[in-house]
């Protein structure tokens, strides 16, 4: 893709570079009012900058690739957690070094339907007052997650700024996503996808290790690894995490009990699900899973399926998010 005039100017005029990823099937609805609000406030910042608009899935990873590449080190994004998570993709896979990738700064205007990340930093789908955040906040230096899997015996890496979810944990989002095809994009998708995963879902035996050390031998019922504190639209699964830390919060729930599974449901939104009885807290650095069989996981509420092991790990103060 060819650099505009526009970006060639502000590659010299400009220290910071900004440039918009724009998901526009992400909160459809206001999108023009939006955007039109975006320029406007541009072109009253006499703020340069190049934007780029994601055609499919999986798009905003080249996107965000090709913006930092280029010498852009502000990438404001215009989409949910999907596209702020595929934009960090395309950050870490980029040919930056690692101190270069540090001075990468992140922003969001919330436009989907779960937006999780933006909970924790108290960022509402109020489009001005995002906006107004982004350009007058600062850079808070985040961790990122990466997921290290193996697929036809090559090495992969998945990142994740938010959190990533096996076992009901991703069968939820999987369900969720197909209701969103016949309903459109709303909050009660994932109440009704997590109701039907925990009466489908099947437990597998799992090994848990964690810094080294064996945490959890038990049949998985679900499991989140936390980055930020929520998922699934709002669910605190992890109350502590704090994706500044350098550690993740994560919980492994074991087989429940049909009884057990009504008693949880109340606890789904008061951050006291890691008080239950059948809830193993974890808290490190790195969690390896052993397993030899087919897994399903979501990061950041994207599915994967592999086959085997694979190893999270969390990269301190990867990236910064501003706000």
């Amino acid at each position: 893709m060819r650099t505009t005039p526009m970006e060639r100017y502000a590659f010299f005029l400009f220290q910071t570079m900004l440039g918009i990823i724009i998901n526009p099937k992400s909160g459809k609805r206001f999108y023009r009012a939006q955007r039109m609000y975006l320029w406007k406030l541009l072109r009253k910042r006499h703020q340069p900058f190049a934007y780029r608009v994601t055609q499919y899935a999986g798009h905003a990873i080249e996107l965000a690739r090709e913006l930092v590449e280029k010498g852009y080190d502000e990438i404001l994004v215009l989409g949910g957690d999907g596209t702020l998570s595929e934009t960090v993709n395309g950050i870490m896979r980029s040919g930056l070094t690692v101190a270069q990738r540090a001075r990468i700064q992140i922003g969001l205007m919330p436009r989907g339907t779960g937006n999780d990340w933006s909970r924790y930093w108290s960022l509402t789908k109020n489009h001005q007052e995002s906006l107004s955040r982004f350009f007058e906040g600062t850079g808070h230096p985040i961790d990122i997650g990466c997921v290290t899997y193996w697929r036809n015996g090559i090495e992969h890496h998945r990142y994740f700024i938010n959190s990533v979810g096996f076992g009901v944990d991703a069968l939820c989002c999987q369900k969720a996503e197909t209701i969103k095809r016949y309903i459109g994009s709303h909050h009660v998708n994932y109440v009704i996808g997590l109701i039907d995963a925990i009466m489908e879902h099947q437990s597998q035996h799992m090994v848990l290790t964690v810094d080294g050390k064996e945490a959890v031998n038990d049949l998985l019922f679900t499991m989140n690894i936390g980055n930020g504190p929520f998922s699934g639209g709002g669910i605190r699964q992890n109350p502590q995490a704090d994706p500044t830390d350098g550690v993740f919060h994560a919980m492994f729930v074991r087989k429940p009990t049909f009884g057990q599974v009504l008693k949880a449901l109340p606890n789904l939104f008061n951050g006291r699900l890691t008080e239950l009885p059948f809830v193993y807290p974890i808290v490190g650095k790195e969690v390896e899973i052993a397993y030899d069989k087919h897994l399903l996981f979501e990061a950041d509420g994207i599915l994967e399926h592999i086959v085997g092991p694979c190893t999270i790990s969390c990269i301190h103060h990867a990236l910064q998010f501003r706000c």
